[in-house]
């Protein structure tokens, strides 16, 4: 049978299979990657000749649509899981290089940050939003607390990211600002809210949907930190239809399997400049002469305070 991972703890994940929930655990055959002869099928007997250990911390996800077989004593154990669209990572705690998959199957990414009550953290926003565009996973912003700013207004800053062309929305669990616009983006989508205790995401989440918020705060109250793992993870339905998904425990991500990666592609009004520089694309954008990307920090294209970002992340 096949179903949705909705909620995972520590050898323990719940399925949503048709219009029930299954409590499952994991195959063994999951737990290890099994080597076969590399030559043509018809000439080589399948067998085994190596078993190597998997590099992630768990096989299976949130999110993840799995294949599972249910026994006659009400067990029921995970085999397969099926082909990813996208997964959110990051490495796992440790000193083994091992990813950790926080979620799969991920339609978009939802940064929160707050206009005021803490201070906006902009370069912690720019560096999720250069994590969703590592991951290819489609991103917005969400301001809360708009009604702690004068008039309403913005605070300094934050029209620079719709310029660049993320999606902004405003909000304010107070006045009522920009809910209905929350509830539109979330709505038939699974989203994953990322940001940083304070910002208000419970009061955004209970704003949308009476008692969500505490649901999540809840499982985050839960979370272990164990040296590889969090122990409790899950996805919330939205009455509107669509999911939740929050980060219990991660204030940002480690770019895993990021070498090679040109950091400057990650910042979006940095693109047109790329390749063009006098040395090519062996330009750190850092202190060579005839850097496009340096011309256009001094022209006003590109702002300082995300160069500055970009400069930090290339750290």
């Amino acid at each position: 049978m096949q179903g949705k991972v909705f909620r995972k703890t520590i050898g323990r994940y719940w399925v949503k299979a048709e219009d029930r929930e299954v409590i499952c655990s994991l195959s063994n055959r999951l737990r290890k990657h099994l080597v076969y002869p590399v030559a043509d099928p018809a000439s080589v007997r399948p067998h085994v000749v190596a078993v190597e250990e998997i590099g992630v911390v768990d096989p299976v996800a949130v999110g993840d649509e799995v294949e599972f077989r249910e026994s006659g004593d009400g067990a029921s154990v995970i085999t397969a899981v099926l082909p990813r669209r996208n997964r959110l990572n990051r490495r796992a705690a440790g000193r083994q290089p091992l990813e950790q998959v926080i979620a799969a199957n991920i339609d978009q990414f939802l940064a929160v940050e707050a206009a005021a009550q803490p201070s906006p953290r902009w370069r912690l926003l720019d560096r999720y939003l250069a994590d969703a565009e590592f991951l290819g996973i489609p991103a917005a912003v969400c301001v809360t607390k708009t009604d702690l700013v004068p008039a309403g207004g913005d605070p300094p800053g934050v029209d620079l990211y719709e310029h660049i062309g993320y999606r902004v929305v405003r909000t304010s669990a107070v006045t009522g600002a920009g809910l209905d616009e929350v509830r539109e983006l979330l709505a038939n989508r699974v989203s994953v809210l990322v940001g940083r205790s304070g910002v208000g995401k419970t009061t955004l989440l209970n704003a949308i949907q009476p008692g969500l918020g505490l649901a999540v705060q809840d499982v985050s109250a839960r979370t272990g930190k164990g040296r590889h793992t969090t122990s409790s993870l899950e996805m919330f339905e939205l009455g509107s239809g669509g999911f939740v998904v929050d980060t219990p425990g991660m204030r940002e991500f480690g770019l895993w399997d990021a070498g090679g990666t040109d950091i400057a592609g990650l910042f979006r009004e940095m693109r047109p400049y790329l390749g063009v520089c006098r040395f090519g694309a062996s330009c750190t954008h850092s202190h060579e002469p005839g850097c496009r990307v340096k011309e256009a920090v001094s022209a006003g294209e590109v702002s300082e305070a995300r160069y500055e970002s970009y400069l930090r992340m290339r750290e």
